[in-house]
């Protein structure tokens, strides 16, 4: 349940009314030396879009839009108040991070038609943008059922669905929808760009060909819009615009020209149900979306790990470390208390056998009496390889080798006859009875070990062989029902696994979307497998070859 309750109005009847302009002549955040503030300016994008611009959907159907108040205020007033000594926008880039739910799509829609009609832009060509046509062509039916439930703007515009256009003959301007996987950059005049969802592009190719496709326009503008993503990597564009908006934010003076605004809750895990946060993230709590149902999905973000980053990505606008982290740093490291004896309990293990160059994983897991486990893991990467490996994944190797938590083959390849005999070593002082691995990935590894008298059982990497223990190992984390020791290699591969879940609610570790290595968390998971179908003894309850 949510952590506090927030003492902040969740009225359904309509945004407070626009701040008098005596509060709005106050200096204002972005201010900078070179640029002037005109509400006038501001003004007119507010009076066309409430005037003009009609409701199609909702409860709001057929009815005139009216701006919420942060709207007008956080991103209407800023972008088009400001000009500079010549009367130019100051703002050429804008980027904009809202939740899911708080009306942006609307918001771009409205604004698409004012580019197109009302900016004075002879020739005006407004494009949106997104990944891929689906997603951008939502902004552009939304501002063509404008259009439609408009008297005013269905007059002088003419909307072409099959090309998901609106064209304005009379001053020959033209808003059309092009996307990450089919534009084409040449010949591109852009006065407006909309660039819906930046966490979803795969690269900046889009992105930089439209952000100099306005060059010759008097003022031209690129406001991209986007709920937070998970991909950090520098390459990737909406970590390097919310990036770059976190600076403009602390100091405007670095880049009057970026607009940057972030609605997020704060970052500490420990804070997201905390409904004051969610106000802090949700500008439109309690407009667009109830407060009631935000509270139902922060009971069930609570009690399902694989639910906890949707919510934090798309109800709080936290970024993460995964698409969907499967369980949060805390719930781990609460089960990182230290192993009990293992050495005569029955044990079964999991082998996740990577590529020759990669790391390789052995979890071996002993139950207890009460049902719980302890995991004992081993890793094994190319003595040759660790410098390259450390370099690529900027993880310290050489540093968990030293400290005995990584372990080397010789050569440049990973060398199966020593996997094989360290696996023997330790099953001669310990009492395993099974291992799992995935049946198409075994090489000889596996005669090796049966010839030793070692038991390995093939796991098919389904669904279908991977949920019951996937859900079980949650269980058992939630339950502080496991002990991993606090290993540091098994800790980070914990933190990179994101989570497949099917639509008949199975759920399996993803190994693509992942971003990084999991190889330890697969093998736990299969071992597992072979565990709880077992009885206590170690004597397996029905016969498994592959599952």
């Amino acid at each position: 349940m949510p952590t506090k309750k927030s003492t902040r109005s969740t009225s359904s009847s309509g945004p407070a009314r626009s701040l008098p302009n005596s509060v709005k002549a106050k200096k204002r955040p972005e201010t900078v030396p070179g640029y002037v503030y005109d509400q006038a300016r501001a003004d007119r994008v507010i009076k066309f879009i409430e005037t003009l611009c009609v409701m199609s959907k909702g409860e709001w159907a057929g009815k005139p839009m009216k701006l919420l108040d942060w709207q007008k205020r956080d991103i209407i007033e800023p972008l088009f108040g400001w000009v500079d000594s010549q009367g130019r926008r100051r703002y050429r880039t804008a980027a904009i991070y809202t939740p899911k739910k708080q009306g942006k799509s609307t918001m771009l829609s409205a604004l698409a038609l004012y580019f197109l009609l009302g900016d004075q832009e002879p020739g005006a060509e407004v494009i949106s943008a997104a990944s891929d046509r689906a997603q951008a062509g939502i902004i552009a039916r939304e501002a063509a059922s404008m259009v439609r439930a408009s008297p005013s703007l269905s007059r002088v515009l003419e909307v072409i669905d099959s090309r998901n256009t609106i064209i304005h003959k009379a001053s020959n301007s033209r808003y059309t929808v092009i996307s990450a996987d089919s534009f084409r950059a040449e010949g591109l005049n852009a006065s407006a760009v909309l660039l819906d969802e930046t966490h979803s592009q795969r690269d900046t190719k889009l992105y930089d060909a439209l952000r100099y496709a306005g060059a010759a326009r008097r003022s031209p503008i690129v406001i991209s819009i986007s709920t937070a993503g998970y991909d950090r990597r520098p390459t990737a564009l909406w970590w390097q615009l919310w990036q770059y908006a976190e600076k403009t934010m602390a100091s405007p003076a670095h880049d009057p020209s970026f607009f940057g605004k972030i609605y997020a809750a704060d970052p500490d895990p420990a804070k997201w149900f905390d409904e004051d946060q969610w106000f802090k993230a949700n500008p439109s709590l309690g407009i667009t979306v109830s407060l009631d149902s935000f509270r139902a999905d922060a009971v069930q973000a609570q009690k399902n790990p694989s639910a906890l980053n949707q919510w934090a990505r798309y109800r709080i606008n936290v970024p993460t470390e995964t698409d969907k982290r499967w369980f949060s740093p805390e719930v781990w490291a609460a089960c990182g208390s230290e192993l009990e004896q293992l050495d005569a309990r029955p044990c079964f293990g999991g082998l996740d056998l990577a590529s020759n160059r990669d790391i390789t994983a052995a979890v071996f897991l002993y139950k207890s009496p009460n049902g719980s486990f302890d995991i004992d893991p081993m890793f094994w990467v190319p003595e040759d390889a660790v410098a390259e490996r450390e370099a690529k994944d900027r993880i310290p190797y050489t540093q968990w080798i030293r400290e005995g938590f990584v372990r080397t083959t010789p050569g440049a390849r990973l060398d199966h006859d020593t996997v094989a005999a360290q696996i023997v070593a330790y099953a001669q002082t310990h009492n395993v009875r099974k291992i799992g691995a995935d049946p198409w990935n075994l090489g000889n590894i596996a005669s090796k070990l049966q010839s030793e008298g070692l038991e390995v059982v093939g796991i098919g990497q389904n669904t279908g062989s991977l949920s019951a223990p996937s859900k079980l190992l949650e269980s058992l984390l939630y339950d502080k029902r496991l002990r991993h020791g606090g290993n540091p290699v098994l800790t980070w591969m914990a933190g990179n696994v994101a989570l497949y879940t099917d639509s008949n609610g199975n759920i399996k570790p993803d190994k693509a979307r992942s971003t990084e290595k999991i190889d330890g968390i697969v093998a736990l998971i299969m071992g597992l497998a072979l565990a709880s179908t077992s009885d206590d003894d170690g004597v397996a309850d029905w016969s498994i070859q592959i599952i």
